[in-house]
């Protein structure tokens, strides 16, 4: 609750700071994008992405997936400090201090706003020590080669390293469903690193969430 004693402090009411029309400002006849904070932002064309596959693929063969995983980790850490920094400005508090359902909602709402497609948290296997994290729209698994096993490899690397850090545990990170192979959505599995290496065999005998989930967790 907004108490009175605050508002004669600070009259202004935080609201959805990643909402997409207050988020993204710039000039477009400029070419120039910015958040809100005056920070530059980076728009990635279909084409763009289409070539970096394609490019991977042809200088880097099977260790592509390597190459955009540890990628991905990179990109992970700093998204998660970014995360931190505007979220802990704007609100006025720290992420271990904010609400669950709020730190949901700046997640959710910020995956949106930077094109990254919907992303949702499921805590159904959270007493057995694993975390699944659902992605629809995925713009990486859309413009990924095909192949018989899930491809956002960029994904799972940031996903490992932003919940990683939010933790301060090692944590691993398996796709166990793809887009690109038909699934509803991309699932990606957290956990523990050493209980993460019989996910990614699995994955790799072709079996379903599923079929996972229930021999992880047996």
């Amino acid at each position: 609750m907004i108490s009175v004693a605050d508002l004669l402090i600070d009259n202004r009411i935080p609201g959805n700071y990643f909402a997409s029309d207050a988020y993204i400002q710039g000039d477009l006849e400029m070419g120039l994008l910015e958040n809100r904070r005056g920070d530059r932002l980076l728009a990635l064309p279909d084409t763009f992405l289409q070539a970096i596959y394609s490019g991977l693929e042809k200088e880097t063969g099977q260790a592509t997936r390597l190459v955009l995983f540890n990628c991905g980790r990179w990109w992970g850490k700093n998204f998660y400090t970014r995360f931190r920094e505007e979220v802990t400005d704007y609100y006025g508090t720290s992420l271990a201090d904010m609400p669950m359902v709020d730190f949901l909602q700046c997640l959710q709402q910020c995956w949106v706003t930077y094109g990254w497609g919907r992303i949702e948290l499921d805590h159904s296997y959270q007493n057995r020590g694993f975390l699944v994290i659902q992605i629809w729209n995925s713009p990486f698994a859309h413009h990924a080669p095909r192949q018989n096993r899930p491809v956002c490899f960029l994904e799972t690397g940031a996903l490992s390293s932003f919940f990683s850090q939010l933790t301060s545990k090692d944590l691993g990170c398996v796709q166990t469903s793809c887009e690109s192979m038909g699934s509803d959505c991309n699932r990606f599995v957290l956990g523990l690193t050493n209980r993460m290496a019989a996910t990614e065999a699995m994955v790799e005998e072709g079996l379903e969430h599923a079929a996972i989930m229930q021999k992880i967790c047996a």
